[in-house]
């Protein structure tokens, strides 16, 4: 009896720990009232792995529970029933623009699922040296999604007194290293470069090497928009950011190769990432799912037309040299009437179709009619077999290099087309994969905390969706057309777009990175 007694008494105990741990799960069930109850959804989580059913509730701004017992009775104050939809994190746009204090609505963001945008983009920031200002002014303004910024190299070139200098003193260059760490400090997610542009474009490798430096101790991201983006020349782009990436993570802004043809020339990019992967080098891109890029129409034009030099003495001593290159930089990126003007007087037409309503060579209506900085436009000068190749690498993710204001309709439907186009008409990528390239891997990459994945803990930034009623209607003839198909999307826990209502209130906060 004593040796079935010392036997019984462990199965006795485990019997009460089972009978109290159902008690307090009912009481649990019985006393706990949570902010919101999304009922029978399909989660997707962000992180790749496959969907399964849950019931997810929310607290204030925090996913509470996911209880995967969807028969399990809890209380909440406002429920959802989400049978049919897929629950997924919020879509984080790596490489947005925009000004939180111009559009603080961004409904374009919201209506195609984003809930977080990153700005600072291009080498370009908000022109302040003290950043966290900024910052206190966005969150001041309350804008409908959330914010995270990168530092503008650009930018901080000319706050430094750097400014177009190619080979700048030791003196200034300390300058721009401590407005850089100084910005990470304020929360900055690290560094954008934009070394097409001016005054990036005048930036060395040194300098460039010891910005990054400057980003790895703070444990930032260098974000770069290339020195080249175009086929014979996106190798030694991509390779000079790669030793930066000696220093700190290093991300491709807006992949592509302009001019490259077919799925081979992809994988030959795809293969230089590897490569540097495999060699230690932290890489990663972006991309959006359009042929045609958009930027200012000096980028058409020679550095030697643009600041800080005299476009009107270059008008006057070189103009038959400018005509020329213009003439064959236009034809070589597929003619006049692959380059749509996105904004000044001639909006929404073709350069060919200005050239002839003008009575003139387009190289004239470019040099007289609008000039280096009188316009921007949509560039048709990429393949599509190309760009979908790149779009499925696991390392890329997506992003619109879109605003509510351009003219392009990548700010108004790129997440939207990822899922109508990719996943569900050409099943290029698995839903739970697509997610993964619009949350997981972009909240991993920024180093945003706490969002991008459905977890307990994690804030409730959440989208409920059905797959086959998201659409893109933006085209490039009408760009201003909001996505549609979305049902819900929640900001920081509140609903902040319902079918096609948006809240008057707006939820987004300034995301400011801790560097360490």
């Amino acid at each position: 009896m004593k040796l079935l007694g010392t036997i019984l008494r462990p199965i006795s105990l485990f019997i009460l720990f089972l009978v109290t741990s159902a008690s307090c799960q009912q009481g649990q069930n019985s006393d706990t009232t949570y902010d919101l109850l999304i009922r029978h959804a399909t989660v997707v989580d962000g992180t790749g792995a496959e969907a399964y059913t849950a019931n997810v509730f929310v607290n204030a701004d925090t996913i509470a529970l996911i209880e995967k017992d969807t028969a399990a009775t809890y209380k909440a104050t406002k429920t959802i029933d989400a049978t049919g939809l897929v629950l997924t994190p919020g879509f984080i746009d790596t490489h947005a623009h925009g000004n939180p204090m111009q559009t603080p609505d961004f409904k374009n963001f919201l209506a195609m699922g984003i809930t977080t945008i990153t700005l600072g983009q291009d080498g370009f920031s908000p022109n302040e040296k003290d950043l966290s200002t900024w910052m206190d002014s966005v969150d001041a303004v309350k804008p409908a999604v959330n914010v995270a910024l990168f530092a503008g190299h650009g930018t901080l070139r000319m706050l430094s007194g750097i400014g177009y200098d190619s080979i700048p003193t030791g003196q200034k260059l300390e300058g721009m290293e401590q407005l850089l760490a100084q910005a990470m400090d304020a929360g900055c997610y690290g560094l954008s470069t934009g070394l097409e542009y001016m005054p990036g474009y005048y930036a060395s490798g040194e300098e460039l090497n010891r910005l990054a430096k400057v980003v790895g101790q703070k444990n930032g991201l260098v974000m770069s928009h290339m020195r080249n983006e175009d086929d014979a020349f996106v190798e030694a782009s991509i390779k000079e950011l790669l030793a930066q990436g000696r220093y700190c993570p290093v991300h491709v802004s807006h992949m592509k190769v302009v001019f490259g043809k077919g799925a081979a020339r992809a994988r030959e990019i795809l293969q230089l990432l590897d490569s540097a992967r495999a060699s230690g080098t932290q890489v990663t891109a972006d991309i959006y799912p359009y042929t045609a890029s958009y930027t200012g129409i000096g980028i058409l034009f020679p550095d030697w037309a643009l600041k800080p030099n005299d476009y009107k003495k270059v008008l006057a001593t070189k103009r038959k040299d400018l005509a020329t290159y213009l003439r064959h930089r236009v034809n070589l990126r597929n003619g006049p009437e692959a380059t749509l003007i996105g904004s000044g007087p001639y909006k929404g037409k073709t350069l060919a179709q200005v050239a002839t309503e003008r009575n003139k060579p387009f190289e004239d209506v470019l040099m007289d009619d609008i000039g280096p900085y009188g316009a921007s436009g949509a560039y048709f000068v990429m393949n599509q077999e190309l760009q979908e190749t790149l779009l499925t690498d696991p390392h890329v993710m997506i992003c619109t290099d879109g605003s509510p204001t351009m003219n392009h309709p990548r700010g108004f439907g790129t997440f939207a087309k990822v899922i109508q186009h990719y996943v569900v008409a050409k099943k290029l990528l698995p839903l739970e994969e697509a997610i993964w390239k619009m949350t997981g891997l972009s909240a991993k990459t920024l180093g945003i905390e706490k969002r991008g994945t459905i977890q307990v803990g994690h804030k409730a930034d959440l989208l409920l969706f059905n797959p086959a009623n998201v659409k893109e209607t933006a085209t490039f003839e009408n760009p201003y057309q909001l996505a549609t198909g979305f049902d819900y999307v929640l900001v920081n826990g509140h609903i902040a777009k319902e079918n096609t209502d948006f809240m008057e209130a707006r939820y987004g906060k300034m995301l400011r990175k801790t560097s360490r």
